[in-house]
């Protein structure tokens, strides 16, 4: 098994290796400890952490280390569409279903098909969709809005979200079965604050990153330099220090990122 697990860290190293999934702290460990447990099974998957902590990494992470890694990863962010959009990005309409509607158009449900549906955001859906969704996950078949045709699909569901889902049904805000019944496995991804001691290697993965994409010739950050990096608290996560240290690649006159660099 240790060497089955170093085999996909491998695997997940390389394919993630200039992406955020990047981390030797303990955090950070039980995470890919998760990813490895749940990724090559069906189960649905809930991942939960604040902006910009690599949710939609993780969750492409647990595609590509699936069974499931050569059909689609269908991603859907459900915060930027209205319930009635939602509905038709999702389950497709027939055509005619409404004004505008002139043909027959397939959702994200059908498009992800052998693969993986990925719904970002996933405490924005109206709880009209939460109902519909429960039932698609329950029964794996549903109709195109408009439609009566029953159509079958075969997905994997992987969700995230920023808040707190269990909170929010307390609060009679998002449905009590459709939260079990994507809270199958839960990964929740730490700030980058909780994980301080992975800033050093986030910053060298992201520095090669950018140096390379912009033809730079800058190799090294200096020890000041981390150390502020450091102690800074990131409200923004790992998101936030990748724009920090591309923002310093970029404008950076020597080879080496130094405090006159900083934003």
């Amino acid at each position: 098994v240790e060497s089955e697990n170093q085999d996909l860290r491998r695997q997940l190293d390389d394919k993630y290796a200039l992406e955020s999934i990047v981390g030797s702290s303990a955090p950070m460990l039980q995470v890919f400890d998760v990813i490895h447990q749940a990724a090559p099974t069906q189960a649905t998957v809930l991942i939960q952490g604040e902006s910009g902590t690599g949710k939609e990494l993780v969750a492409h992470a647990i595609h590509r280390l699936s069974s499931r890694s050569r059909g689609p990863f269908v991603a859907v962010h459900c915060a930027a569409l209205s319930p009635t959009l939602l509905e038709s990005e999702l389950f497709g309409h027939e055509k005619g279903a409404f004004t505008g509607a002139s043909a027959r158009r397939h959702g994200r449900f059908e498009m992800a098909d052998g693969g993986t549906l990925f719904l970002d955001e996933v405490s924005e859906i109206d709880p009209s969709i939460q109902v519909k969704l429960l039932r698609v996950l329950e029964e794996r078949k549903f109709e195109r809005v408009g439609g009566a045709e029953l159509v079958e699909v075969d997905i994997r569901l992987v969700s995230a979200t920023n808040k707190d889902l269990r909170k929010l049904v307390e609060a009679g805000k998002f449905r009590e079965d459709f939260f079990f019944r994507l809270d199958v496995v839960n990964i929740t991804l730490p700030p980058l604050r909780e994980r301080r001691e992975d800033v050093p290697l986030l910053c060298s993965r992201f520095l090669d990153e950018f140096a390379r994409a912009n033809h730079k010739d800058v190799t090294g950050i200096t020890p000041e330099v981390i150390n502020i990096l450091s102690d800074y608290p990131w409200p923004g996560n790992v998101r936030e220090l990748r724009n920090t240290i591309e923002k310093m690649v970029v404008l950076s006159r020597s080879n080496k990122l130094t405090a006159r660099d900083l934003p």
